[in-house]
């Protein structure tokens, strides 16, 4: 049963929700720098050459390290979402309000831009974005998204908002990068692996680049919503919903 609320103006625009915007917004630009600077630097040291098997493990590690670092650091101000596909996701299963959540994307995509614009001027180099390797169709794209979003939003669930969590919950952020990281290998040849629609639509806007991006949003946030709604239920069953910062991680 979905249990998403709208919220509050009063809540949403509280000093901890201002504090935890912010919090979003940094943690996002360090998670989005560092991955999106990984392929700028593979690109540079192989002058450009087609990515092979050692450099898609190279940005598969160097985005889980970075979303490993970027949850722990917000997490105890905003929780470290970091995605809009995980805050939908938390939306669903009652953990953010509709409010809060929206508020939490815009940090979010300004975090992702700001990384981005940061990196074009560091580099001089064009921001590479996510696309459709040869032979793979937009449906096929989309589906691949879902399935690594839902395991991503599902590792969210299990490790950090689950209430019975316990003990588990310190190892979250670690989790977290790990699956990360597992699903770029996995996906990344096919649909990139994004599950994350601020880390497409940041180089999106400072490259100019729109094509396709429309499968970064829909697959990301129809997987973290599928994975709300199945681990809030089955597992968590039924609980008020409250401010982020007091529920997760």
């Amino acid at each position: 049963m979905v249990k998403i609320t709208l919220g509050s103006f009063e809540d949403s625009f509280s000093a901890a929700s201002l504090k935890a915007y912010f919090a979003e917004l940094h943690a996002t630009l360090i998670f989005v720098f560092a991955g999106v600077g990984s392929a700028i630097a593979y690109n540079e040291v192989t002058k450009d050459a087609a990515l092979d098997p050692t450099g898609l493990v190279a940005v598969a590690v160097a985005h889980a390290f970075a979303l490993f670092v970027g949850v722990s650091v917000a997490a105890n101000s905003s929780g470290g979402h970091l995605n809009p596909a995980v805050t939908f996701g938390l939306a669903v299963g009652g953990n953010i309000t509709l409010l809060t959540g929206f508020l939490y994307w815009v940090a979010q995509l300004l975090g992702s831009i700001l990384a981005c614009l940061l990196l074009n001027l560091v580099t001089a180099k064009s921001i590479p974005t996510h696309g459709l390797a040869y032979g793979v169709n937009a449906f096929q794209g989309v589906v691949f998204e879902i399935i690594i979003t839902f395991a991503l939003v599902y590792t969210v669930y299990a490790t950090a908002a689950d209430p019975k969590k316990g003990s588990l919950g310190t190892i979250a952020p670690i989790a977290i990068g790990f699956i990360v990281g597992a699903n770029i290998l996995a996906a990344g040849p096919f649909s990139g692996g994004s599950m994350n629609p601020a880390r497409s639509f940041g180089p999106a806007v400072v490259s100019g680049n729109f094509a396709d991006n429309w499968i970064y949003w829909v697959g990301p946030l129809i997987g973290g919503g599928l994975a709300g709604l199945i681990y809030g239920d089955v597992f968590i069953g039924s609980y008020a919903a409250v401010p982020a910062s007091e529920t997760y991680p």
